[in-house]
């Protein structure tokens, strides 16, 4: 297993996930501290790279759009100081980091996974109940049900209406918008029954933010909202299948998984005992045995079974 730890945090890689835990230090930004312990799929990255520098280098991930609803509510405004998947690295632990990523990227590589967008969420966002207060207010959440509170700094306007109580059902759309220079930032919450063309000042759904350190805290309820609301990719399912003619599949997707593994099932010509002469020879088998099981020629259990012995191959090569 490779790992790396650093003041901000531990990053690990087992094989299957990287797993993130932030840092206790006081200096250690509050939204990783909120966030905790994550574990990154690797099937919801789309890569992983580091940067070095002269004093301090950077390990980032990129993960597929769509997959995390934390970056999805961000909208790519998250400070890097609050963003869980960049880590800072000492220039004395480049080799650790450098290490870690290659690890990363061979197991993408061997996976076959998709760095496409998702039209499902791959992380299940911020743990509930959670609060956060900044600005003109403080908001609740607890899964199913949001409160919005005001403070001194509201205006008079919105905060006579009293506290806002009102459930995801209701939500059409959250936003979170940091302060940019002169202009406050906002968490706003759009209800399905309640339009509105009144900035966050002065709307009762919104909270106004004023660029302080604990601004980005309001992402995490969004992120956690947003995890509960309908994925912006998402698609109907098709009210009927429509099943494939077998003689529309291809001759070569019809081999036995044992025939594959041993390299056979392209070319046709029986020879099950010979071994591919490279790497890339190999890379390519599994690209096709990732292909059958997507297509739903080889099951779950096969695949695994098929992929082993393909991986055997590669550790003599």
């Amino acid at each position: 297993m490779a790992e790396l730890t650093q003041r901000d945090g531990t990053w690990s890689f087992d094989g299957d996930a990287v797993r993130i835990v932030p840092g206790r230090d006081k200096r250690v930004n509050p939204v990783r501290q909120a966030l905790g312990e994550l574990a990154v799929p690797l099937e919801a990255l789309a890569g992983i790279a580091y940067e070095p520098g002269r004093r301090t280098g950077r390990l980032r991930l990129k993960l597929r759009e769509g997959a995390d609803p934390l970056l999805q509510a961000a909208g790519g405004e998250l400070p890097d100081a609050a963003d869980p998947y960049q880590l800072p690295v000492e220039s004395e632990r480049a080799g650790v980091a450098e290490y870690l990523v290659d690890e990363v990227r061979q197991a993408l590589l061997l996976e076959q996974v998709d760095s496409g967008p998702c039209d499902r969420y791959l992380l299940p966002g911020p743990s509930v109940p959670l609060s956060a207060s900044a600005g003109d207010g403080t908001v609740f959440f607890d899964g199913e049900q949001i409160r919005l509170e005001w403070n001194w700094k509201t205006e008079q306007a919105k905060k006579s209406g009293g506290p806002r109580v009102f459930p995801v059902s209701d939500i059409e759309a959250v936003k979170w918008s940091p302060a940019k220079g002169l202009e406050n930032g906002y968490l706003r919450f759009a209800l399905i029954k309640v339009p509105t063309s009144a900035p966050p000042k002065y709307d009762p759904y919104a909270i106004v933010m004023y660029g302080l350190k604990r601004d980005p805290l309001m992402a995490l309820v969004a992120a956690a909202v947003t995890a509960r609301l309908p994925h912006p990719a998402g698609l109907p399912e098709p009210a009927d299948a429509v099943p494939v003619p077998a003689d529309a599949v291809p001759v070569a997707l019809t081999k036995a998984p044992a025939a594959l593994a041993a390299g056979t099932g392209h070319d046709g010509d029986g020879d099950g005992g010979q071994r591919e002469a490279d790497h890339d020879a190999l890379l390519r088998r599994l690209r096709e045995l990732g292909e059958l099981r997507r297509d739903g020629v080889l099951t779950e259990e096969e695949f695994t079974t098929v992929k082993q012995a393909v991986l055997r191959r590669f550790s003599r090569h």
